[in-house]
């Protein structure tokens, strides 16, 4: 394809075209992010379910799949973030995506070593603090977005961190074709950053009936809950989630526990990690001891469902999109469409202008 469109985004990071496909847990593996490199865009490793080893693994057989740059999604507050710092830099990855505000001084080790360094963030106040601790560009991601997510609309959050800040601005929460492509560029944004999009393709690994499930939603049917893990979180509107919604607290506490088990058996993580992990959680994102006991539930719950395919048992994120997207294309394959439809109403655009000539006397 010979449609391209230069923005801040495409330039700091060299990529063909401004579309980001985020970091999504157990989903955004080798063959995802290697896929959407080699179509242009920048694919970004979830790195917050793998361990150390298999986060080492996954950069190795992504660099074997694409020479293009690609990124990797580290939790700010884990406990070993500044290790997995230390392998992207050694091993050449392009962009570190955060979820949460990296420390200053991961931000300046990352730069200092050409690490293009991208947080994801949920208010103008949040983009003007990493902005001021040296951040090349951030992720803003309205209410529509899957996963995570806050109260405020992508149309009212895009254009008041815009407002606040001058470094690139990526759009997230509710794209998904190239209108959304063209009307975040006409707001100001550097680029798109889609997360349901991408795990609604063929190369996504998650398993094909579940793609399917997301297939047949509505626009109504996800839900924001804080029964999965104590904080806002957009997913499918499943009957297990209907079960969480109307469960008890001490129901939710025995399933995190339980789930907590499951984790560190998965990870081999030690009890003394799992609590230093728990007192981060509370220091970076202010929760309370009940919320980080139903935290465990997350990575469980998700791997359920987006790993094992089992929506009985697990969860499935998603954004609200899901319930306008109908197909499963290749990565290739939509991008493509993407710019071209972007690049087709942006020229269209020129229609409405008035000449002078054409100025009523």
């Amino acid at each position: 394809m010979t449609a391209r469109l230069k923005t801040p985004l495409t330039e700091l990071v060299g990529i063909e075209h401004p579309i980001v496909q985020t970091g999504m847990g157990w989903v955004a593996g080798p063959s995802l992010v290697s896929a959407t490199a080699n179509a242009g865009g920048l694919g970004i490793l979830a790195s917050a379910t793998m361990t150390f080893e298999e986060l080492e693994v996954a950069i190795a057989k992504t660099k074997s799949q694409t020479d293009k740059p690609f990124g990797v999604n580290i939790r700010a507050d884990g406990f070993d973030a500044a290790e997995r710092c230390e392998l992207m830099i050694r091993e050449g990855v392009k962009v570190a995506s955060f979820a949460l505000a990296p420390k200053k001084e991961l931000i300046a080790r990352l730069k200092d070593n050409g690490v293009v360094v991208v947080p994801s963030i949920g208010a103008a106040k949040h983009a003007v603090k990493v902005a001021s601790w040296g951040a090349d560009a951030v992720i803003v991601q309205g209410g529509e977005g899957g996963g995570h997510t806050g109260s405020v609309a992508t149309t009212l959050l895009l254009p008041s961190v815009l407002d606040a800040v001058d470094i690139p601005v990526i759009a997230g929460g509710g794209f998904f074709d190239g209108r959304g492509l063209a009307a975040a560029l006409s707001y100001g944004a550097a680029g798109v950053a889609m997360g349901t999009r991408f795990l609604l393709t063929q190369e996504s690994s998650v398993p094909e009936a579940v793609k399917r499930e997301y297939l047949t939603r509505g626009l109504q049917d996800t839900v924001v809950s804080t029964k999965v893990d104590g904080m806002p979180h957009r997913v499918l509107n499943t009957e297990l989630v209907q079960k969480l919604e109307h469960s008890g607290k001490a129901r939710g506490f025995a399933a995190a526990a339980s789930n907590a088990l499951k984790f560190k058996g998965m990870t081999g993580m030690k009890w003394s990690t799992i609590v230093k992990d728990g007192l981060a959680m509370r220091k970076h994102k202010d929760l309370t001891w009940s919320q980080v006991i139903m935290a465990a539930n997350t990575p469980m719950l998700l791997k359920a469902g987006l790993v094992e395919g089992n929506t009985q048992a697990g969860v499935l994120a998603s954004g609200q999109v899901a319930g306008i997207i109908e197909d499963l294309p290749t990565v290739q394959e939509l991008i493509d469409r993407i710019v071209a439809d972007a690049m087709t109403r942006i020229d269209a655009l020129s229609a409405y202008r008035v000449t002078e000539a054409e100025t009523p006397a």
